[in-house]
């Protein structure tokens, strides 16, 4: 025991249990953490079965080199998010050019170059004294007594995961009771998600089926699994990959494991969904050469928008539009662009947001069906080999073209890079063309997104070198440069309607937002996205149409004023882009298009905490944070 109070054995300890208690840390900020108990005990067992197979922490420390450089991006999301490591971050990581990293980063980036330093240091001197220390080795026969056990647990919930575990009896009625009352809240909420669409209503069903057995392991196993008996229930091992996921350090394989499946999935989709057709035919077969552009923002907020009612004249171009029609509560479900855009442009519903791909193509295929070239142009990084959530949507375009180079030095282009590329795309013969613009809009940097010209509201951050958007100190110089940017996405979707104007052709142009930011409002002192506020799924979205457009179509104009303040999602996009280029297919939902009469409101849910009902949540403070007023749906990832 004495030699267990060694300094280097205390030292190895205490630093293993650091990095355990990462989990834990929502509870120093004043936070919950969920099934605390059953994530010290998977811990705890893992630890000792990573001890018991390499027998000496010199041997495993060096797989435990990826977890400890993955602490202070731990920490620093626990800090500022109030979450941690998921799929869905690698994904960004690996999404995001290290320009755009080092713009995110500013000068912290040289105190993560420090800190990951010190990890190494800290890491390297574990290492440095396990090697030279016995103490921790386990030499006892014990060692193999634990194998053995933790070999025959594996297999018991093999078993019972694989043949089945039997249900406890019901142990009093007012167990009974409770249990029928959860039964009866769980129908609820089942009911409430039906209202979330069609599409995420056969997805349940789809998954409640038992998949058919397509291996010889399958087919064995459904003709063996009658005659095996099931596990009794106080054999239940209480084991699941979402519990063992939040562990530090183990977990973090689960999570690397899924993001290398989802990029699987990614790079496959494009083949499983090849056959897929919407059916989609113009019924305007009559009409003359026409010309639909969707611009996708990035990063813009609703109020922060003079068309729509903000004091500074953030819009003084688009406000003079006699042909727009601005809709005042729209909402996208999550605030993350590789998340929220699959909604946009496909059927995608809002509750699978988090799940990668999607079986479906977009509105492109749609549009090609029924006889219109397609173009995506985009201002966003391209990713090279990797498709990404929102690549596997564009490369179904005729013409697909990325414009930022995205390096280490390259500053990104403002969004006037599209301008020409789209001009050309105008001049194409094609009698109908859909062409998109994703652009970089409002995103941080908000000073690198507009030319000198625009930065009319001072002080700002122009020409300041790495500035951090977490530093409060830069309030007022990030918030004038927000409106600057807001100025400049003015002048650039100007410019789009011009070129529409021109053209003697029935056009018109539809923009959506594809989350917003938090801006350190009032006392709120979140600022950037992902807090789960308002100011983030509250975006600014509007419709323009040429006057040809208003002749040939006189009614689904009316159809956009009569709903200019109906709610709406980023879910009615797809639906309602169609509607408007009067392109139908026969299983058309116009309930989910807000150009037509037939249109119906929806259940309108978020990514806050669960997923929320919007419309029946509370706005917390300042911050405005999305509370539901009963219990937020479950998520499945």
């Amino acid at each position: 025991m004495p030699s267990l109070l060694r300094p280097g054995t205390l030292y190895i300890v205490i630093s293993y249990l650091l990095i355990s208690a990462l989990p834990f840390l929502p509870l120093a900020l004043g936070q919950e953490v969920a099934q605390p108990y059953h994530l010290l005990a998977m811990e705890a067992v893992t630890w000792t079965l990573l001890w018991a197979v390499c027998k000496r922490p010199g041997w495993f420390h060096w797989l435990l080199l990826p977890a400890f450089f993955a602490v202070p991006t731990e920490i620093y999301l626990r800090l500022y998010f109030g979450q941690g490591i998921s799929t869905h971050h690698l994904g960004i990581i690996a999404e995001t050019s290290p320009k755009e990293a080092l713009e995110f980063l500013g000068n912290k980036a040289w105190l993560l170059l420090l800190v990951s330093v010190a990890v190494v240091a800290w890491w390297w001197s574990i290492l440095f004294i396990a090697r030279r220390s016995r103490v921790l080795n386990w030499k006892h026969y014990s060692r193999w007594l634990c194998i053995g056990a933790y070999l025959i647990g594996a297999a018991v919930w093999f078993y019972g995961r694989e043949i089945g575990v039997a249900s406890a009896p019901a142990k009093t009625a007012s167990v009974s009771k409770a249990s029928t009352s959860a039964s009866d809240e769980e129908d609820e909420d089942d009911a409430s998600e039906e209202s979330a669409g069609s599409a995420s209503a056969s997805h349940k069903v789809a998954a409640s089926k038992p998949a058919p057995a397509s291996t010889a392991y399958d087919r064995a196993l459904a003709k063996l699994a009658p005659y095996l008996p099931k596990l009794p229930h106080w054999a239940n091992i209480p084991y699941d990959d979402d519990t063992f996921a939040r562990t530090w350090p183990f977990g973090l394989v689960i999570r690397g494991v899924d993001f290398w499946k989802e990029r699987a999935y990614l790079s496959d989709l494009a083949g499983k969904s090849s056959s897929f057709n919407f059916q989609a035919h113009d019924a305007g077969a009559a009409a003359p050469p026409q010309t639909i552009v969707v611009v996708i923002g990035e990063s813009s907020r609703y109020d922060r928008w003079s068309l729509n009612g903000y004091a500074r004249d953030t819009n003084p171009l688009l406000s003079k539009e006699s042909n727009l029609v601005s809709f005042s509560d729209m909402v996208t479900a999550v605030s993350a662009t590789r998340l929220s855009v699959p909604v946009i442009v496909s059927r995608k519903p809002a509750t699978m947001s988090l799940k990668a791909g999607f079986s479906e193509k977009s509105f492109l295929t749609a549009f090609k069906e029924a006889g219109f070239k397609t173009f995506w142009l985009s201002n966003q990084m391209s990713f090279g080999q990797f498709d990404t959530p929102i690549s596997v949507f564009a490369k179904e375009a005729d013409v697909t073209q990325f414009l930022n180079l995205g390096g280490f030095t390259n500053s990104s282009n403002h969004d006037q890079i599209l301008l020409e590329p789209m001009n050309n795309a105008m001049r194409d013969p094609a009698p109908k063309k859909l062409i998109v613009l994703h652009t970089l809009g409002n995103h941080w940097n908000y000073s690198h997104r507009y030319p000198k010209s625009y930065d009319k509201w001072q002080p700002s951050l122009f020409g300041v070198e790495n500035p951090e958007f977490t530093d409060l100190k830069n309030k007022q110089a990030l918030n004038n440069s927000y409106d600057n940017s807001v100025l400049y996405v003015d002048w650039m979707l100007s410019e789009v309607i011009n070129s529409l104007k021109a053209a003697p052709q029935l056009t018109a142009m539809m923009y959506v937002s594809d989350h917003g930011q938090t801006l350190y409002d009032g006392s709120c002192n979140l600022a950037f996205h992902g807090h789960n506020t308002q100011h983030e799924f509250h975006i600014p979205a509007f419709v323009w149409y040429s006057d040809i457009y208003k002749d040939n179509y006189p009614g689904k104009v009316a159809q956009l004023y009569a709903h200019r303040k109906s709610r709406l999602s980023t879910e009615n996009i797809f639906h309602s882009l169609l509607d408007l280029a009067d392109i139908h297919y026969p299983d058309e939902k116009l309930q989910w298009s807000f150009v037509s009469d037939q249109f119906k409101p929806h259940t309108r849910y978020v990514d806050s905490y669960g997923w929320s009902n919007y419309d029946n949540a509370t706005f917390k403070g300042d911050c405005r944070e999305v509370i539901d007023k009963k219990k937020p749906l479950v998520q499945e990832k």
